[in-house]
């Protein structure tokens, strides 16, 4: 049923039109024209402009052939750096890989080339299905920015599907955290490093104090925070008067989100008034928490979607955020579909043609199941 020809050249052709984040216009003009060829209509958003990118976020809305609920399936448009010039190399053992200095961009190009294949499948068979709604996102890879920028309104979907987890097809995410951003801002005393030190507060060694007596990496099998980057100072010879960490919490229960943010804010306030100098903590809440249960209907539809094409399929928890997590705070009920990416976010990427294949079978037995 899958033209496995086509489906690998239209992933080559998708991942060979580069489209890091901010810089999606070559991916959208290339979706613009392909559905607009197939008499659909493509709506562009104005995250583009908001986001001061080149590209928004697309919505194609395809009539049914039934009078069934309708459905959304949604992927991403960007990619991470390395990402401008890739090449795209099928080996003899069927696995699709870049030249190797650049990324592959089979996340979330992989879930582009399925949904497209999975639409030539349909019309070339005359398949019944549901009405449907194809979004493709923007700047996902830079916190779902796209996605936070969609008006949830123009859809009519109450279920959807993203397809943007990089383990094997039949991978089905209920579970995900919510995830705090937080900014540590702490001011000392700039003085001259070599005359008059004692006369200064170093922000950069007060920072360091306070950090040493948080915690960091996991906290509990759902909970975890990290500490990304530190910044401050003028020069080696000045004593330092700023210094800005930037870090996250992340965690499946917004109750401990709440606790561990906390934590990290009081404790690192408390220590470094203790050394005499003054911080600030800015937080900033991210996206909301996946929680779904087995028995609701958009997790028992993939399972027997997963089940009919001899998959043992796997419910799933993860530490990451996708555009499933911003969909599902709008109200509609998502899972996260596994595409058999690999290495993603690296230059090692890699997929295979026969899980791009069942990729597209999942989507079209998903859709049976919703007709």
């Amino acid at each position: 049923m899958v033209n496995e020809e086509r489906l690998v050249q239209l992933f080559i052709k998708l991942v060979e039109n580069d489209s890091v984040s901010g810089r999606e216009e070559k991916v959208g003009d290339f979706l613009k024209q392909y559905f607009r060829q197939r008499n659909l209509q493509v709506e562009e958003d104005n995250a583009g402009e908001v986001l001061q990118g080149s590209s928004g976020n697309l919505l194609v809305k395809i009539a049914g052939t039934v009078d069934k609920p309708p459905l959304l399936f949604a992927a991403h448009m960007d990619t991470v750096k390395p990402g401008e010039g890739i090449k795209a190399i099928v080996g003899n053992d069927r696995i699709i890989r870049s030249q190797g200095d650049t990324i592959l961009g089979s996340d979330d190009k992989s879930a582009i080339a399925a949904l497209l294949e999975a639409w030539e499948i349909i019309q070339e068979r005359q398949l019944s299905h549901p009405p449907l709604e194809f979004l493709f996102t923007v700047s996902e890879e830079q916190g779902l920015m796209g996605a936070k920028q969609f008006d949830f309104s123009r859809l009519q979907s109450k279920i959807a599907y993203v397809l943007d987890d990089n383990n094997d097809p039949g991978t089905i995410v209920i579970k995900s955290p919510c995830q705090n951003e937080i900014e540590y801002i702490v001011q000392g005393r700039a003085a001259h490093a070599g005359m008059n030190p004692e006369e200064g507060i170093n922000a950069i060694h007060l920072a360091a104090m306070a950090l040493a007596k948080m915690p960091c990496g996991r906290i509990d099998d759902e909970t975890t925070c990290n500490f990304g980057t530190i910044e401050g100072g003028l020069a080696r010879n000045i004593v330092a008067p700023e210094c800005r960490i930037r870090g996250e919490a992340r965690s499946r229960s917004r109750k401990k989100l709440d606790s561990i943010t906390s934590s990290l804010k009081d404790s690192f306030i408390n220590e470094i008034e203790k050394l005499g100098g003054r911080a600030e903590v800015k937080i900033d809440f991210l996206y909301p928490e996946i929680a779904l249960q087995p028995e609701e209907e958009v997790v028992q539809r993939a399972l027997r979607a997963a089940r009919k094409l001899g998959l043992e399929p796997m419910l799933a928890a993860t530490g990451g955020g996708s555009d499933a997590s911003i969909i599902n705070g709008a109200g509609i009920r998502c899972v996260n579909l596994g595409v058999g990416m690999k290495n993603v976010h690296t230059t090692e990427e890699y997929i295979s043609i026969d899980d791009l294949v069942m990729d597209v079978r999942l989507i079209l037995a998903i859709i049976e199941e919703s007709t």
